[in-house]
């Protein structure tokens, strides 16, 4: 039988509708790409959440599970009894969709964020959820009548797909590349070599060093985009490194809760040039960065803009493709020493304080996010291991955190940061 990824079937073509039926028959997760398993093993969750001026029901979910499975053909994978790319019957819509009332919604959206777990526990149902919590007596002061979310394994969903979704736009990864750039075949034996060393590397690490498990949870916060803007405008700086420096720098602290000397952070940034060395799934690319603590934030927020303007001016690919090709070796270990990979690996976080995820704009368009308003927060969650995703819409910034539990007082410390930037005699914008 023909080979087949994730990526292959988002055309309707009864014949590869038939034969990835048989290919996952199985093995659930035969389709997926060497990213979308290591995502897949290491359990890692993502969500999205809004508001709403609609008060929604079962039906309005099973609805919207349908047009975002049309659009999105991988939520319809990776499950015992997948059928892809085939709409889901009754019962697992039933199965996959919630509704309950709520008095208020105080402290929403993080008084209900959480791992989500439990999307790997029942092996037949679909890797996604979608749910809502409605107010009682009708919309609130604020016009809110209810709060939507959809929370998928990382596996099938990435944050360029929740962007295309909220604008009710096709997200399937079947789409093919016309032309891929060639990485020369010297380039692709470096980095399978590199890989060789690092996965025997990151094995024995994470067994050695892997932290004990720790409560993990979750925080929201948004702000006006204007502001930032604004700001990173009269420091002279990208808005991206005063977003990274705000975080890093109120987390840290005076008592140095992240790190003494340097925060070792990775970032993450969308690329649309494909390569053939990349993952057939995942568009995104992971950059490594290295942040010097500084007690000045002006000077701090300015280090970090040089630090990030020296890493994308090199070539952005290289830490992919070497990740690209130790989760390709670790799938084939994992095969053969499958005792291996228990919970201590996949806790390990590798050499990284931190992990800030910058995501495309979200802007609510169409059927699919229809009466849903700002702010919007998306965000993931990694077993052990401390993460900020930025999501810009039109008039709000969110950021979304989801780390040990001992960091997120420190959260709050972040706008009185901006807030004390903002008062400093700065230049005016020019």
């Amino acid at each position: 039988m023909k080979s087949f990824s994730a990526t292959n079937f988002v055309n309707d073509s009864a014949d590869v509708l038939a034969q990835a039926s048989a290919a996952v028959r199985k093995n659930p997760q035969a389709l997926f790409t060497d990213f979308q398993w290591f995502l897949y093993r290491a359990q890692n969750t993502v969500y999205f959440t809004a508001f709403s001026r609609q008060s929604v029901d079962k039906a309005a979910l099973e609805n919207m599970v349908a047009e975002m499975t049309a659009l999105a053909p991988q939520l319809t994978h990776g499950f015992i009894g997948a059928q892809p790319g085939q709409p889901f019957p009754k019962h697992l819509l039933d199965a996959i969709t919630s509704v309950r009332e709520v008095d208020s919604f105080d402290g929403y959206p993080d008084v209900w964020l959480d791992p989500g777990l439990e999307l790997y526990e029942t092996k037949s149902l679909p890797l996604f959820r979608v749910m809502a919590v409605v107010r009682k007596g009708g919309p609130d002061a604020e016009g809110r009548a209810s709060m939507v979310m959809v929370r998928a394994s990382h596996c099938l969903l990435e944050g360029s797909d929740s962007a295309l979704l909220t604008r009710s736009q096709p997200a399937g990864h079947g789409v093919p590349v016309a032309k891929k750039a060639k990485v020369p075949l010297s380039h692709r034996f470096k980095y399978a070599a590199i890989s060789w060393l690092s996965t025997p590397a990151h094995m024995i690490a994470a067994h050695l060093l892997s932290p004990k498990e720790k409560p993990m949870g979750f925080r929201s916060l948004a702000i006006k985009r204007h502001r930032l803007r604004l700001l990173s405008k009269r420091l002279g700086v990208r808005t991206r490194s005063l977003m990274f420096a705000l975080v890093t720098h109120a987390l840290n602290g005076k008592e140095k809760n992240i790190n003494q000397r340097v925060i070792a952070a990775a970032y993450t940034m969308l690329d649309n040039e494909r390569h053939d060395a990349d993952d057939d799934f995942f568009r995104v690319r992971t950059l490594d960065a290295r942040f010097t603590v500084l007690e000045d934030f002006l000077e701090y927020v300015r280090a970090i803009d040089d630090t990030v303007g020296k890493i994308e001016q090199k070539d952005i690919t290289k830490t992919q493709f070497v990740l690209n090709a130790t989760f390709k070796l670790h799938r084939l270990v994992s095969k053969v020493l499958p005792f291996l990979y228990g919970k201590r690996f996949w806790r390990f976080s590798g050499p990284y304080d931190l992990i800030l995820t910058l995501v495309p704009p979200h802007r609510t368009y169409g059927s699919i996010t229809s009466g849903m308003i700002e702010p919007i927060y998306c965000g993931s969650f990694h077993p052990g291991t401390n993460l900020c995703t930025f999501v810009p819409g039109r008039e709000y910034v969110t950021f979304n955190f989801s780390m040990e539990t001992r960091h997120l007082a420190n959260v709050d410390k972040i706008m009185a940061l901006l807030e004390e930037v903002e008062a400093r005699d700065l230049p005016l914008p020019t």
